[in-house]
């Protein structure tokens, strides 16, 4: 059975059971604190869980895209080294929302691996939860009767609580489970060895396909368990272990999810698979790494140096490290992977196929920049051997290492190996030392510590007014302690709110609690999870007192003209460049809009000014909004509505529409009543952030017309230091000219004054053994002067060692030239020796073993320089 077709069947046998399909939600986590990614296909539903929001459908499955790269579920070690474990994967899943429970979810299990895809029953085990002292929970007894009617009990094995008692994070839903384990073995070794006590021991043939989590208690922040609400289901089957167990392959990589890619890494490197294990690994790595990569960009995040983009551009450079090191690949080879990954996944992931040409284009970009990452990474290895050789030393510092890795992206394992290339070893245990430095810098800077909910009352629904009202009546519904950086703080819960929680880039808002008593000032408001969450610096003297909650207006007024405006921002931008153009992020606050978009060239000033002038005119038109709530997502999509990328959208949603013809999209913020109360648009500044993707900050309003008018004054007072020209263009054009003039002069006379000082310093070199040696104080024009004097008598002279102390504009600069052969032949090195005559002036520099410079603080210590310098060389 092909994987595509196993897939879809595990979707139709639920469905024949009553489940709603659930198409997967990003890979990205957004409104949640506790998840970066979405590790586990119940991320989605943990608010029905929580009891924060009731379900539509009480009975769903799905699958859903994973990634487990960091936290506490982070299997990126071992991804490519075995054959079952991955970055990204898919898990198959299906969930009951307080309907059935252990029976139905058992027994549909078995019946789906046994009697659908028919795997062998004598190759299946069984666990059940063992129970657990410290948290005074029992043996599971109520599944092990269960399976008991279905499997032999020599097939079922009570587990501990690390196997069998599954747990989202610290904090949060949980429960005892119940997993499938399949047995891949031959059958000689079945027969040998049973594969019971071969269960949840790392055998790579005896391996965990499905759990079945049974959802019932809430674990709090003091450790304790809490029944939840309701009971409820979760369960998760690794679609790739599915895949290599219905195919009967001893690999998930030799199954038809992987073996076209690796079929393509072959042709394209001329290894074959199965030639050695490191050519093996690096096509696993590589196959595994690419769909992380891309199905993380399609969902919206691309590679960057901060936070869950940082954790992509990581897997992206571990894979080309793979193909640089092992399969031989020295230019972009990757995103020539992108055809055939849409191809396979466009059906079950349309994002993926919708973007294909973007997403290939940014990991290209990407790669290329690795791949001179790497070279720039080589030669400064290159230069730390030669150090290291002349002063016989083997063993590269664990701080050298780290500076490789955490400056140039250069992992730990490529600097092992060139190092061992070379006769060297790496201070492995310094690296990591530095490495648990930044990691506890890292979390000191990120630590939160988050109370318990403490609730106030039993409401149970929680109603956003704010599209309509800047005021309501409202009580508090529940509340927690929270400390950080910031110092404490508290998050309320109202039962009503105007506060718009920051979502889809708008800011949140910000405003009062007033009640008779006092007033409460409420400094942010965020979502987490489907809760709006205000941020307040005391907690309500009287909780159950009934407050007054009120938005900043002048902030909201401000905000949502930026909001608006970002819409028909989008909308010109499609009708200058093209409908290529998509959002890939934005902020909208009170002080300016900034749109990321997808796009891979500069614009132009007249694109720019295009831009501008049908926003402004879109402005003009005072288009009135035309606001559609709770339209079925189906209907939205029929109206032509534009969805972003990597945003979960439910059953219904909001439709923002100005201008039929113009600008139809999907949102959930905050917008003018008609268009011509912006005012006025301006672009301020337009640039490229990433791989792709262009940003433009743009101001309306108020900050609009102040930036017009600031413009207007600084040409008034240009035009006064001009004696007010006719054309003030072409006389600036006429003081740029002179000056070039006049720099051209001072450059020559800057030359002729170097010529001097140089044949002054001919006449100072003296020879000590086989060595002609020059010592000097000078004064000089510029560094360039400096640099110039040092090459050109390094050419004149032979087997010459100069340093050349200067004073230029009044700092102190340090010059070393060392002839090439007294570098090879004497083992001399110039930037060692610059670093050290610099301690002198209070400065620092650096540079190659033939010519190496620095600057200091401490003019006065030239002279010490040149002292110095004599006493080093003086032995040679």
């Amino acid at each position: 059975m092909e994987a595509k077709k196993i897939r879809s069947t595990f979707i139709e046998f639920f469905q024949s059971k009553q489940h709603q399909f659930v198409p997967s939600s990003p890979i990205v986590v957004k409104n949640d604190p506790t998840l970066m990614f979405t590790n586990a296909g119940m991320n989605q539903f943990k608010d029905y869980f929580l009891g924060n929001e009731i379900a539509k459908a009480t009975r769903v499955a799905n699958s859903q895209k994973c990634l487990r790269v960091s936290g506490k579920h982070n299997d990126l070690e071992e991804v490519g080294v075995d054959t079952y474990h991955h970055t990204m994967f898919e898990m198959l899943g299906n969930w009951s929302f307080g309907d059935y429970f252990k029976k139905e979810a058992i027994e549909w299990a078995w019946e789906l691996l046994t009697d659908v895809y028919k795997l062998p029953k004598d190759r299946l085990y069984v666990s059940v939860f063992g129970g657990d002292t410290s948290d005074g929970l029992d043996k599971d007894i109520e599944a092990f009767d269960l399976w008991k009617n279905i499997v032999p009990e020599d097939r079922i094995i009570f587990g501990s609580k690390k196997d069998n008692f599954w747990e989202m994070g610290d904090t949060g839903p949980c429960g005892p489970c119940s997993e499938i384990h399949v047995d891949l073995r031959s059958d000689e070794e079945r027969a040998s060895e049973s594969g019971f006590d071969l269960v949840n021991n790392d055998h790579p043939q005896v391996i965990e396909i499905w759990n079945l989590v049974f959802m019932q208690f809430n674990r709090l922040s003091d450790g304790s368990l809490k029944e939840l609400p309701a009971k409820h289901v979760d369960t998760g089957m690794g679609f790739e272990r599915l895949v290599r167990a219905i195919q009967e392959k001893s690999s998930n990589y030799d199954t038809d999810i992987f073996i076209p890619f690796i079929q393509i890494l072959e042709q394209k490197s001329g290894k074959t698979y199965g030639e050695s294990e490191k050519i093996d690994i690096a096509m696993r790595v590589i196959v595994d790494h690419i769909r992380a990569i891309a199905f993380t960009i399609a969902d919206g995040q691309l590679p960057s140096n901060n936070k869950a983009g940082y954790v992509i551009r990581r897997i992206l450079r571990r894979a080309v490290r793979y193909g640089y090191t092992f399969l031989g690949f020295q230019k972009p080879f990757m995103f020539d992977l992108m055809p055939l990954l849409a191809e396979n996944f466009g059906e079950i992931f349309p994002e993926v196929a919708a973007q294909q040409d973007f997403i290939a284009k940014v990991i290209q970009e990407e790669e290329a920049s690795f791949l001179r990452t790497l070279d720039n990474g080589l030669k400064i290895l290159d230069q730390i051997q030669v150090e290291m050789a002349s002063k016989s030393e083997k063993v590269i510092d664990g701080k050298t290492a780290f500076e490789l890795y955490d400056t140039f992206g250069f992992p730990l394992d490529l600097t092992s190996l060139i190092a061992r290339e070379n006769g060297l070893s790496i201070d492995e245990k310094g690296f990591a030392e530095e490495m648990a430095k930044q990691k506890n810098r890292s979390r000191a800077a990120a630590e939160q510590e988050t109370g318990d909910w403490i609730m106030v009352s039993d409401e149970e629904g929680v109603e956003f007014i704010g599209y309509d009202h800047l005021e309501a009546s409202s009580k508090i519904v529940k509340y927690r302690q929270i400390k950080d950086k910031k110092g404490d703080r508290y998050q309320l819960v109202l039962d009503k709110t105007p506060f718009y929680a920051e979502s889809g880039g708008q800011v949140g808002d910000q405003g009062f609690l007033e009640s008779e008593a006092e007033k409460i000032k409420v400094l942010d408001t965020k979502k987490e999870n489907d809760l709006i969450v205000h941020f307040v610096d005391k907690l309500p003297s009287n909780p159950t007192a009934t407050f007054s909650a009120k938005v900043n207006a002048e902030k909201r007024r401000l905000t949502i003209n930026n909001h608006t405006a970002t819409h028909l921002l989008q909308a010109a931008l499609k009708e200058v460049l093209g409908d290529h153009i998509q959002q890939k992020g934005s902020l909208v606050n009170e002080s300016l809009l900034r749109f990321d978009f997808a796009h891979f060239s500069k614009l132009t000033d007249e694109e720019i000014t295009k831009v501008e002038s049908i926003v402004n005119a879109k402005i003009r038109e005072n288009i009135a909004l035309y606001e559609q709530r709770n339209v079925p997502i189906e209907a939205a999509k029929q109206q032509g509505a534009t969805a972003l990328f990597g945003e979960k959208y439910g059953e219904y949603v909001r439709i923002i529409t100005f201008d039929k013809d113009f600008s139809v999209e999907l949102c959930g913020g905050c917008h003018v009543a008609s268009t011509g109360v912006i005012g006025l648009f301006k672009i301020v500044s337009e640039g490229s952030i990433s791989s792709g993707v262009r940003r433009i900050e743009a101001i309306t309003a108020d900050a609009a017309e102040s930036y017009i008018n600031e413009q207007l004054t600084l040409v008034k007072e240009i035009q006064e230091l001009l004696k007010s020209p006719k054309d003030v263009k072409k006389a600036i054009e006429s003081l740029i000219q002179e000056k070039n003039e006049l720099k051209k002069e001072i450059e020559g006379l800057h030359s002729l004054q170097a010529n001097a000082i140089k044949d002054a310093l001919l006449n100072q070199v003296e020879a000590v053994g086989v060595t002609n040696q020059l010592f000097a104080t000078v004064n000089l024009p510029s560094a360039d002067a400096l640099k110039k004097i040092a090459f050109e008598l390094k050419n004149e002279i032979k087997n010459l060692i100069c340093v050349i102390a200067a004073e230029i504009d009044g700092k102190p600069q340090i010059a070393v030239v060392i002839n090439d052969d007294l570098v090879s032949s004497k083992g001399l090195n110039a930037g060692n020796t610059v670093r050290e005559l610099a301690k002198e002036i209070q400065g620092g520099g650096g540079g190659q073993p033939f010519f190496a410079t620095a600057g200091g603080k401490n003019l006065a210590g030239l002279p010490s320089v040149v002292e110095k310098a004599k006493i080093m060389f003086s032995q040679l």
